[in-house]
């Protein structure tokens, strides 16, 4: 597996994006701009987490993107009595050599599918801080880099809450964006259904169209996006906003502010451009950011909460001149 980026990386036709979503779509189908904001996010070194129902097919995304890419993929289900070391790997002492071996958890990979994260204890959520922001994990006071590129997503069930440990805000700032890919419309259903009655596996269908090095200098091309200073401002601008809005007991900290900036420019390249524009920002503004904010009146961060932040951020923006 490729883990370093050549100082003189190629620039990557960005054409191959657009197959790339293409190839997705041929499975995950009538969701090609949740399959874009995702593609975003891993492109800005971001994490995704989906708060949706069971069976939309988020398994689906995780896996057709991850094999559209050439990475490898594991599927994590948090439940209530999982350890962190079940995630992030294990030493154990070996009585031949009588020395004590590292055995690598599921982490270890480049797509990890964190499955109703909420339903693991605190500890276990917490063990995942590390490899999100850093890129590695400790296990024995020693430290071992992840693969790269690494990408974690997450899901939660917004309505059943019985046994569940809501994700501190800590762990939710995290998450470069929190996504919900909902249902699908009439005719992209019906054809999942007519698919359906096919044994074989659709994602093992998928071919590479992207590799492991092509992504990692896509995430160095995100870096090179251009971002005139107009739209710096602008985005500053609503930031700024969140923070005196009345509404909200919390607004977007500089984190916030920065993950926002990365994910616009992220999605600028998913769009074939070098370049960002104020829609880029517009259509970031709530995936990045109304999971990171708390409104007046709410102790913590609900669904309730979330959607009070959404109608809040969408007042924000309509009220924010765009650049020209």
């Amino acid at each position: 597996m490729l883990n370093a980026l050549p100082a003189q990386a190629e620039m990557v036709d960005l054409r191959l994006l657009t197959r790339l979503v293409d190839e997705v779509e041929t499975v995950f189908r009538g969701k090609r701009e949740t399959v874009r904001m995702a593609l975003a996010a891993l492109l800005a070194r971001g994490h995704l987490l989906f708060e949706d129902i069971p069976g939309v097919g988020k398994t689906t995304l995780a896996r057709a993107i991850t094999a559209a890419l050439g990475l490898d993929f594991r599927r994590v289900q948090f439940t209530s009595d999982l350890l962190p070391s079940d995630v992030l790997g294990v030493s154990i002492y070996n009585p031949r050599t009588h020395e004590f071996e590292t055995r690598p958890g599921p982490i270890f990979t480049n797509v990890v599918l964190a499955d109703e994260i909420n339903r693991a204890p605190p500890r276990t959520q917490s063990g995942l801080l590390e490899a999100m922001q850093e890129g590695r994990v400790t296990i024995d006071e020693r430290s071992y880099d992840l693969p790269r590129p690494f990408l974690v997503m997450a899901t939660q069930n917004p309505l059943e809450q019985h046994g569940t440990y809501p994700l501190p805000e800590s762990q939710l700032d995290r998450f470069l964006m929190r996504l919900s890919i909902g249902y699908p419309d009439a005719v992209q259903e019906r054809a999942v259904l007519m698919a359906s009655v096919s044994v074989a596996e659709p994602v093992d269908s998928l071919r590479p169209v992207l590799g492991p090095g092509q992504v990692m200098a896509l995430q160095q091309q995100v870096e090179e996006v251009h971002a005139d200073p107009t739209l710096v401002d602008y985005l500053m601008a609503i930031v700024q906003a969140t923070r005196t809005d009345p509404r909200l007991r919390a607004g977007a900290s500089t984190r916030a502010a920065i993950a926002l900036f990365r994910a616009a420019r992220g999605y600028a390249l998913v769009d074939g451009r070098t370049f960002l524009v104020p829609d880029d920002v517009r259509r970031l503004v709530v995936p990045c950011l109304a999971h990171r904010l708390l409104p007046a009146g709410s102790s913590a961060a609900t669904t309730e909460a979330y959607d009070e932040a959404v109608a809040v951020l969408d007042s924000i923006v309509a009220g924010v001149p765009v650049p020209v």
